[in-house]
């Protein structure tokens, strides 16, 4: 090497590839990863509510468009000799914000306008540190195709690298993070993590100024001349961005609400969505585009017809078909993105609309949707969306498609019409027929995008106005859900559900359907052989005395009914919107007519019930979980240690954990044991009617002696369990979903 060789000579291509590859990938990963672990972090707050999944979602991208905004300005504006400096003194200052945590000040939220106080807590928590990495995915792309190397050309290839650190960062965390550390160590890792981040990049940025110093490169050969992107084109990128970005949301919301609001299952769609990225981006695709748009219209058609007709019910399965149905929808979305992107000249503007769209996308879905439907309709809606977005959308012309549209459009008016002037269900067997009829045409002309798209929607029409539970159900819906309310066929019952789960029940009518007065009989996992009820009445044998019971979760007040003269009841309740049903006497009389008086405590129950003075009661019942999910940090050391406080000697705590999904009676042991308490576990069919509403139940009842048990030590169906010692406990930094599935699938 000698005196006159050039700053590109005495710099390795390889060395300057593999330093910009290094940062970008490890920029990714710290992005990623900081979505699960912070967001578990903010999950007590709010109860373990899958919402608060989606509305982090929605904070995540309006600050990845704010960092896409600022590189796209300091890239456009800014010579490489200021840019450099001025991003890594951005980086600095973020260090202030490290170690991770919730901000201080941001104790209990409020009881209405949870989503505003949750994106401030994000914005003042990690704010910072998030807006910095955001930039740096564009920002390093775009000084690499200044460097003058053989690929800077054509830089988007890093881009996939970059989605290939998000990926690893995100599939890792259920599964090799979160099951063997607990959060303190997690912040700790990555804030070394984002330290070397800094050095990676202020090395990028040096090797940048050897190459090109001075002022803002020109632009790439070959594509000065090519013309600058249009507003349709932005508008376009815009739109197939926003389509998936929405559905990820939906999709998560869909398939989490049912099992745990966990990054397990946070992560399992993300991790798929940024997948696409990686593929579609790559020089030769492994998926192809044109397979992606010849199997979607299949998996659509399928997932239509499950929904509409609910014939699966396994978890694996259902879990399959929704998110492998995204991940297509998402492939075919992204590949017209990739198949769409401008020259490298307009690489960070490109990215910043595509930013736009994923923040429209998951504004519109993570906060407009629960605001505007009272059911979760925006996943068919974008489902037929993500139809629109593939390739060859056009406005009918022919005759032939005019005759289409207006076949469809007439059966779409006498669908509605036969609804609201009939208001009766239709049999089973027509509507199977109507249903797959118009999902077999629908595949017949999947080439047809706008047909297509119609009739899906039509199906879903269908489905919502003629469905299972047709003109008997209404819907409420909050922060923490939707809500459904729906009477049997024969009007004997009305149930609420949410998710897939009753979470209770009451006889309307008898069976020869004269309307029922008085105190209602408590049905579910509350009715008079059920091991609530026996544990109620040991609790009560025990003392010989009225009780001071507090209930964690409402529901429709079933337990309200097993109120006796003299006891002092208090419910504690997240949910607004469940207080409202459960005092709708037009809805469920279990409160007015067995306790109209009981006091309801709005607020999460970890930080309420802490309110209590200590002793204050001879029963808790925690009975809080959503459809199948379960909030976490119900079910942790801390959460046991405040039962235990609150409980007057001799109290005893029964833990409802029936879950189709999980099996959690060895968690509440683990967790009992390490507040030196003992469980007691019973998993009972006593009474079981499910066809007048009485279910089996999994209860755990936990006390400090095995005689706070009362007659129930001698119940031989009151099993005691001890802690796992295989397993670890559950604390607020630590909890396994993953082997609590394990686990119910080896039962």
């Amino acid at each position: 090497m000698t005196a006159a060789d050039t700053p590109e000579q005495r710099i390795a291509p390889g060395l300057l590839l593999g330093v910009f590859a290094c940062a970008i990938f490890l920029s990714a990963a710290l992005l990623f990863v900081v979505q699960p672990m912070f967001t578990k972090m903010v999950l007590p707050r709010f109860g373990g509510s899958p919402s608060v999944w989606s509305v982090a979602m929605v904070f995540f991208q309006a600050v990845l468009l704010a960092g896409y905004a600022y590189a796209h300005g300091i890239t456009r504006w800014l010579p490489t000799r200021l840019a450099v400096p001025v991003h890594i003194a951005l980086l600095a200052v973020a260090t202030f914000a490290l170690p991770l945590a919730i901000a201080a000040g941001w104790g209990r939220p409020p009881s209405e306008g949870a989503t505003g106080w949750l994106l401030g807590l994000f914005l003042v928590s990690i704010g910072l540190p998030f807006f910095a990495l955001s930039a740096n995915g564009p920002l390093l792309q775009a000084w690499f195709a200044r460097t003058g190397h053989k690929a800077a050309k054509d830089p988007y290839f890093l881009y996939a690298a970059s989605n290939v650190g998000s990926f690893l960062a995100l599939v890792s965390y259920p599964f090799a993070i979160e099951p063997f550390t607990r959060l303190g160590e997690q912040t700790a890792a990555w804030s070394v993590g984002f330290y070397l981040l800094i050095v990676l990049i202020a090395v990028s940025g040096v090797l940048l100024l050897l190459r090109s110093p001075n002022v803002l490169p020109a632009p790439a050969e070959g594509a000065a001349g090519e013309a600058a992107p249009s507003w349709r084109d932005a508008a376009v990128w815009v739109a197939l961005a926003a389509v998936p970005s929405a559905l990820l949301i939906a999709v998560t919301a869909h398939i989490s609400t049912d099992v745990a609001a966990a990054p397990l299952l946070w992560v399992i769609p993300l991790a798929l969505y940024l997948a696409t990225f990686v593929i579609v981006f790559q020089t030769r695709p492994l998926l192809p585009h044109r397979w992606m748009v010849l199997v979607q219209p299949l998996a659509i058609v399928v997932l239509v017809g499950v929904l509409a007709v609910g014939v699966l019910s396994y978890l694996v399965l259902t879990l399959a078909l929704n998110v492998v149905t995204f991940f297509l929808c998402a492939m075919v979305c992204h590949g017209e993105l990739a198949r769409r992107r401008p020259a490298a000249r307009h690489l960070t503007a490109f990215y910043m609309w595509m930013s736009a769209g994923g923040m429209i996308g998951g504004i519109s879905a993570g906060l407009v949707a629960p605001h505007v439907f009272s059911w979760v309709a925006e996943y068919p809606l974008l489902i037929v969306l993500a139809i629109l977005c593939r390739p060859g959308l056009a406005l009918p012309h022919a005759r032939r498609d005019m005759l289409w549209w207006l076949l469809i459009l007439g059966l779409a008016v006498a669908i509605v019409v036969a609804r609201l002037v009939f208001k009766r269900d239709v049999d089973t067997n027509v509507y199977w027929v109507v249903v797959v009829g118009l999902l077999w045409f629908a595949f017949v002309l999947q080439r047809h995008v706008l047909p297509f798209a119609a009739l899906i929607a039509l199906t879903f029409l269908v489905a919502n106005l003629y469905g299972a539970d047709g003109t008997r159900r209404a819907t409420v819906r909050s922060f923490f859900g939707v809500h459904k309310i729906v009477d049997s066929e024969d009007g004997m019952f009305r149930i609420l559900l949410h998710g897939t789960t009753e979470h209770g029940a009451q006889q309307l009518r008898d069976e020869e359907g004269r309307p029922l007065t008085g105190r209602p009989e408590p049905l579910t996992y509350y009715h008079a052989d059920s091991p609530m009820a026996r544990g109620l009445a040991a609790a009560r044998a025990r003392k010989n005395g009225p009780l001071r019971v507090g209930v964690v979760g409402l529901g429709t007040g079933s337990l309200a009914c097993h109120v006796e003269p003299g006891d002092t009841w208090r419910f504690y309740e997240i949910d607004p919107a469940v207080v409202r049903i459960s005092r709708d006497e037009a809805r469920f009389t279990y409160l007015a007519q067995c306790a109209p008086n009981v006091p309801i405590v709005l607020g999460d129950a970890r930080l309420t019930l802490a309110d209590a003075a200590d002793g204050s009661y001879d029963v808790l019942v925690i009975d809080a979980f959503s459809s199948d999910a379960i909030p976490v940090h119900l079910l942790t050391r801390e959460a046991m240690a405040i039962y235990r406080q609150k409980l007057a000697p001799g109290g005893m705590a029964l833990v409802h954990v029936s879950n189709r999904h999980m099996e959690l009676g060895s968690v509440v042991a683990g967790i009992a044991q390490a507040n030196g308490m003992v469980t007691r576990v019973i998993d009972s069919d006593e009474g079981e009617d499910e066809e007048n509403h009485k279910f089996s139940s999994h209860l755990a009842a936990v006390a400090r002696t095995d005689a706070d048990f009362g007659a129930l030590t001698e119940a031989e169906d009151w099993m005691v369990v001890e802690a796992d010692p295989a397993q670890w406990v559950w604390t607020d930094d630590y909890s396994n979903i993953v082997g609590a599935i394990v686990r119910k699938m080896r039962e």
